[in-house]
């Protein structure tokens, strides 16, 4: 072959290698521009999300807020039995709004709004914290059975192994004792005692499984339980009462 044909060779092999060159960055480039747009488009949705996240914990905890005014209103009794005629009632000369005469009218008057919070905002911290006391409410109320299913739905919501999740577990337990249903009330409390859950307030919760066993007639079972709650935590607020429940010390 001439020189001037392989001269005219690796020109041609040049320049090809310089066009599939080019053509490979021009792939490249559209491909890293489809990339770049994805990631732009991915990080304004997550914007966007987080945006919508804020203000719905702002709206949530503003819910909360205004129905915490009430939960945390001060209950002032009406007087009883005025010496003096006309005499303004307790509650009415604290003079401030929000002042309830009774703990029943004023978590009555609470309800609707912690509902109202819980409901707008179920997964919110805000949203769990107002479920947790409209189920306290409710049982406080005497209303037993819709504050145990408010009781799981923030277990539902918040998992059994966080704060919310213990209180409400407790909280169901205790719902269930007021209620009359000891033997699920025993079950739960049992369950709590034998959790490996060591943020659990054992001690709290043995006094409730023994005062549980007592209201079901189970006097064995319930001595049992204040014996155990005085020999493992001796140094407990309960073990006085447990003590007594015993006959003494």
């Amino acid at each position: 072959m001439k020189r001037a044909e392989r001269h005219h060779l690796k020109e041609n092999e040049l320049a090809q290698t310089i066009a599939t060159a080019r053509e490979g960055l021009i792939a490249r480039r559209r491909q890293l521009t489809s990339v770049l747009i994805a990631v732009v488009v991915i990080a304004a949705i997550v914007a966007a999300i987080l945006a919508w996240r804020q203000q719905d914990d702002v709206r949530a905890d503003q819910l909360l807020a205004d129905a915490m005014v009430i939960f945390n209103a001060q209950v002032v009794p009406v007087t009883a039995g005025s010496e003096n005629p006309g005499e303004v009632p307790a509650a009415a000369t604290i003079g401030a709004t929000g002042s309830y005469s009774t703990e029943l009218a004023k978590l009555t008057d609470a309800l609707p709004r912690l509902k109202a919070a819980a409901d707008a905002f179920r997964e919110t911290d805000a949203g769990v914290t107002a479920r947790y006391l409209y189920a306290s409410s409710l049982s406080n109320l005497g209303r037993h059975a819709e504050a145990i299913d408010a009781f799981r739905e923030v277990i539902d919501l918040s998992g059994d192994d966080s704060l919310y999740g213990r209180m409400a577990l407790m909280g169901t337990a205790d719902a269930q004792t007021r209620g009359g249903q000891l033997e699920a009330a025993i079950e739960t409390w049992s369950a709590l005692v034998s959790s490996t859950d060591e943020q659990l307030p054992k001690d709290a919760v043995l006094i409730e499984l023994g005062k549980a066993y007592q209201a079901s007639g189970n006097a064995d079972e319930a001595s049992k339980v204040f014996a155990r709650l005085v020999d493992e935590y001796p140094a407990s607020l309960y073990s006085a009462e447990a003590q007594a429940a015993l006959g003494g010390s």
